[in-house]
């Protein structure tokens, strides 16, 4: 029965993946979350890691991973907000430059990394493993904005106002094997890291910079 209902979840979910259109706002910057329904998003695992309360996306459970599918066009240049909450011991990540695939953890882009207290050293902002934050900039149970910049070849990411990351791709870079780690184009993912972690995310906006 479990796995009935969770197939019927799933299903569900790919429904409601045709797509959120929203209007841009005064500073251009486009909604990608209506913060009622999972429309416009695709889960890929586990859909029972995935809820939605109070406005905001919650990611809790075995590893899953929430694609953004409600725009055929790649994103290139951006600025990617997204408003986030970190329960106590919880790692999670905001990835871009990836693409949708059915399990596993994404191979295509990178990880922005949400992590505030959880055993993984590389802490909330880090660009990871290509730029590793180990500072701790902001508590669990508090909402802050993680912002995502990329033009060109540099990626920027800020926590709240704060630059943490200031990221130049070298010419010679190469593409890895198990993860290509390097700037190209894609959608964006929301992760669910593991059962013991809880991250909430809401007020997920985003400007072309194109």
């Amino acid at each position: 029965m479990k796995s009935f209902l969770a197939s019927i979840t799933l299903a569900l979910v790919s429904i409601s993946a045709v797509g959120f259109a929203a209007e841009p706002d005064k500073d251009g910057f486009v909604s990608l979350f209506d913060g009622k329904t999972f429309n416009g998003w695709k889960i890929n695992e586990k859909p029972d890691s995935w809820k939605l309360k109070d406005g905001a996306i919650v990611a809790n459970g075995p590893r899953s991973h929430l694609f953004y599918v409600g725009d055929d066009k790649p994103f290139v240049n951006f600025e990617l907000r997204v408003d986030v909450m970190t329960e106590p011991n919880s790692n999670g990540g905001i990835y871009f430059h990836t693409k949708y695939q059915d399990e596993g953890w994404p191979k295509y882009g990178f990880e922005a990394q949400v992590n505030n207290s959880q055993g993984d050293p590389k802490r909330t902002g880090s660009l990871y493993a290509v730029v590793d934050v180990l500072e701790k900039h902001v508590p669990d149970n508090q909402w802050y904005t993680e912002t995502v910049i990329v033009k060109g070849n540099k990626v920027i990411i800020k926590i709240n106002d704060k630059v943490v990351v200031d990221y130049t791709e070298p010419a010679d870079k190469k593409a890895g094997e198990d993860f290509t780690r390097k700037i190209d184009k894609g959608t964006f993912a929301l992760q669910a890291h593991d059962p013991g972690s809880t991250v909430h995310f809401k007020n997920i906006r985003v400007k072309r910079l194109d």
